[in-house]
């Protein structure tokens, strides 16, 4: 079987990984890829929504699947265009349909979609441009410290949480009137703030049939203690120590089977992963957003700790047979820990060539931001560059042995947080 992954990132090498260890595999294309991905499989450097292209390349290579990592072109209706085209329709995507993929691309539209189908999350309102002043108001409804959320797809950056009534209003204004994320946020979303600790779950579904995945608990603040700027990631843990049968009994029934029931009830056709991500406030999960793929660095340490022939478990969500694959798991927990470029998540530069990746032993490299040099070293080509995942009997043990490898590692300006765990 000949397959196409479309993405360049950690998600998409981790993926990569796991896919070539299927003797279904025949050939592994990722478009466009990085220098990790170029190791396992062939690169082709084609943007993940030029779907014209798209097609040439799976046409002339007989691809017979396709695994969509990122957001982007399931927002923009890839699946859709292959099932509206004779020669692709046949070739199966993984990955909801545009209308089902705005739960990631439309705050909003998830919020609603919560609220019809009575799935537990925080209050809220919806505001733009015309309505800011009913927005200011709304603000003084809401006990400090206050959540904005630009509604469309601001690379994981649109989330905005502020301390002061005067920050929230300000940032309201510079959403709304001063365009700060684009079109993204001409719809901002405000909601009540839920104190607790976040989790991540993942769903694999056919459009029948449901999978619930390993969990996993990520650190998106650029700096240690969870402080300063988000980021797209910085760091990743599974399974989450605090998930216990008891939480998890409660998210499947509050929260995974009123989605998928969902789906299907708003005739939103859904093949892939659902990202649930959560926030667990005393003894009760809460949907804080929905992710219509795999999360990043989530993947990293998800992926990993799946036994199942991947390959086999992709087929079955194309047949929609996913009831017939019992999941096979893992019992260590994965850690894995983001390298970035200095300056990251605000400028950075790239090109800055990475020693010590053959050094390191006893763990997974899954490169990120990453590209060959036309002299051949791998060089930084990104904000995060490369993940370093290990397994432990618990998470401590296996940040330890991240931790260890990442010190083998370096590049110019490589920053990372020292401190993953610290909340657990």
């Amino acid at each position: 079987m000949n397959i196409l992954i479309l993405g360049s990132g950690g998600r998409e090498h981790a993926l990569a990984w796991k896919l070539n260890q299927s003797p279904k595999l025949q050939k592994l294309f990722i478009a466009p890829g990085n220098a990790g991905t170029s190791k396992i499989g062939k690169n082709i450097p084609i943007g993940v929504n030029d779907f014209a292209s798209i097609k040439n390349l799976v046409l002339k290579n007989g691809i017979h699947m396709v695994v969509v990592g990122p957001e982007d072109p399931l927002v923009n209706g890839i699946h859709d265009f292959f099932l509206e085209d004779k020669q692709l329709k046949h070739i199966p995507v993984i990955g909801p349909q545009k209308n089902a993929a705005r739960l990631e691309g439309s705050k909003e539209f998830a919020k609603e979609f919560m609220i019809r189908h009575e799935i537990p999350t925080a209050q809220y309102e919806s505001f733009t441009a015309s309505t800011i002043e009913k927005g200011y108001q709304f603000l003084k409804t809401l006990k400090a410290p206050y959540v904005l959320k630009a509604d469309g797809l601001a690379a994981g950056k649109g989330v905005v949480i502020l301390n002061t009534l005067e920050e929230a209003k300000k940032e309201l204004k510079s959403m709304l009137l001063d365009e700060k994320f684009g079109k993204a946020s001409t719809t901002v979303v405000i909601e009540e703030f839920l104190d607790g600790i976040e989790l991540s779950v993942f769903v694999l579904t056919d459009g029948k049939n449901y999978k619930v995945l390993p969990t996993a608990k990520d650190y998106k603040r650029i700096g240690e203690g969870d402080t300063g700027l988000n980021t797209g990631g910085m760091g990743a843990i599974s399974p989450v120590p605090f998930a216990d049968k008891e939480l998890m009994n409660k998210i499947e029934k509050e929260i995974v089977k009123p989605t998928v029931e969902g789906l299907k009830m708003d005739n939103l056709p859904y093949k892939g992963f659902v990202f649930i991500g959560l926030i667990k406030v005393g003894n009760d999960p809460k949907v804080i957003e929905y992710n219509v793929r795999l999360g990043d660095p989530e993947t990293e340490v998800v992926i990993p700790r799946i036994k199942n022939d991947l390959v086999e478990i992709f087929e079955a969500i194309g047949n929609q047979t996913l009831d017939t694959i019992t999941l096979e798991l893992d019992e260590r927990t994965a850690a894995t820990v983001m390298t970035v470029s200095g300056g990251y998540p605000e400028a950075y530069a790239k090109g800055k060539q990475i020693n010590g990746i053959d050094d390191i032993t006893d763990s997974l490299v899954f490169h990120a931001g990453t590209t060959i040099s036309p002299e051949g070293h791998v060089i930084t080509n990104g904000g995060r560059v490369m993940a370093i995942t290990s397994f432990g009997k618990d998470f401590k043990e296996a940040l330890k042995i991240s931790y260890d490898n990442v010190e083998q590692l370096s590049f110019e300006g490589m920053n990372y947080r020292k401190d993953l765990g610290f909340d657990l």
